[in-house]
């Protein structure tokens, strides 16, 4: 579990300042990679972890961030911010879908936080509503989720697993 954490806030960490470092353009290529990788740990996480355990490794992600480079702060809280909603909707969605198998679970939570995130993050980030960095953020999550689950779907415990044979 350690590992998922750690990976967690390292693929939050880089994300944020990477977005920092190379401004809203970049921002879909690093939604595909990264944060769809997040949204999956999110998943993969949300069967170990308590909410409250949840909230504190996403908060510690926007720290670190800030801690890096305080220069990249606006980005740290506009992340926090937004993994926190995303979370939540997230979060809502997967336990909605608690009785379907794992892969729709995590796919159908990841359509929700990132639809969420997209939103929100590029809106605070850069202080004003992008649409088109909003959709093509949204689909590159929503892409790189799919792909990330499919690789993830090891580390979800076998009685969360209920894959349909």
């Amino acid at each position: 579990m350690r590992m998922l954490i750690g990976l967690y806030i390292a693929a939050m960490v880089a994300a944020n300042l990477l977005v920092w470092w190379l401004g809203p353009w970049a921002s879909p290529f690093i939604a595909f990679c990264l944060i769809g990788l997040d949204l999956t740990l999110r998943d993969v996480m949300h069967d170990k972890l308590t909410r409250w355990q949840m909230l504190a490794v996403v908060l510690a992600g926007g720290a670190i961030t800030w801690g890096l480079n305080p220069a990249a702060a606006k980005i740290a809280i506009a992340s926090a911010t937004a993994f926190t909603a995303s979370a939540l909707a997230d979060w809502l969605a997967y336990s909605y879908l608690r009785n379907r198998p794992w892969l729709v679970r995590a796919n159908g939570s990841n359509v929700v936080g990132a639809a969420v995130d997209s939103l929100i993050f590029p809106t605070l980030a850069f202080g004003a509503l992008l649409p088109h960095i909003v959709a093509m953020q949204f689909a590159a999550k929503v892409g790189g989720g799919a792909i990330w689950s499919m690789v993830l779907r090891g580390f979800v415990p076998s009685t969360a697993n209920k894959e349909n044979k």
